[in-house]
């Protein structure tokens, strides 16, 4: 015990201190996750939105297969990711794995039905009370599918709330096709599982609590948007 209040006490000096180690795999996780969900909603946000308005023979059948992606295996994805990218795969001559583009990569593919998934279903819902208005209108399935996504677009920012937790917790797909090297694609998740396996539980926990931080930090902000877009629309 005396072992673990040692290790949360030199955990807060290395925040409070400004460790530079410390603060290159926060930058590093965020450069990561951040361009990954950016990337998956610009792909995601407008695919819900599509299925959502669209009709089609096997839509059933699409949203279905949707929403079993969002259970995607992590290690899995970065198994996939992995091969693809290698040496004798269909696009090793990149030479993009061990990079943060092939992290960013494995998370994009990871988080993106996530976010296409929660965004069809807020949609949806809009779609349903729209619909007459804008049939209505003879607007053109691009002007409906832009209207639907600005008119939720508080939904859809939980949509891309859900897509970063998920991204900044994920270890498994990222540890395959980053190989967690030192000030190369070293970023929180993976720097923790090394920490605690080498039994440096200060860094370890200092790099937790900037985990914890940054997720309440990112709902804090989220929760100020939508509260500040409320007040507006009153």
């Amino acid at each position: 015990m005396t072992d673990f209040w040692q290790g949360i006490l030199e955990a807060f000096w290395l925040v409070a201190s400004g460790d530079a180690g410390l603060f290159e795999i926060v930058l590093r996780s965020l450069q990561v996750t951040l361009s990954a969900v950016v990337i998956a909603s610009l792909i995601g946000l407008p695919f819900g939105a599509w299925l959502s308005v669209n009709r089609f023979r096997y839509r059933r059948t699409a949203i279905a297969l949707l929403n079993a992606l969002m259970g995607l295996p992590p290690v899995v994805v970065g198994l996939f990711v992995y091969i693809m990218l290698s040496r004798s795969g269909p696009f090793g001559v990149l030479d993009l794995l061990y990079t943060p583009t092939a992290m960013i990569i494995a998370q994009v593919i990871i988080i993106t039905p996530l976010i296409a998934s929660i965004a069809h279903q807020a949609i949806r819902d809009l779609w349903a009370e729209y619909h007459d208005l804008l049939i209505s209108l003879n607007t053109t399935k691009w002007q409906r599918m832009r209207t639907l996504i600005w008119d939720s677009r508080r939904s859809l920012l939980t949509a891309t709330l859900a897509g970063f937790g998920r991204a900044i917790g994920e270890v498994g797909a990222i540890m395959i096709v980053g190989g967690n090297i030192d000030h190369a694609t070293r970023v929180l998740t993976t720097a923790i599982a090394l920490e605690t396996g080498k039994g440096d539980f200060a860094m370890a926990l200092g790099l937790g609590f900037i985990l914890i931080a940054l997720a309440i930090a990112v709902n804090m902000a989220i929760h100020s948007i939508s509260q500040t877009e409320r007040t507006s629309t009153w």
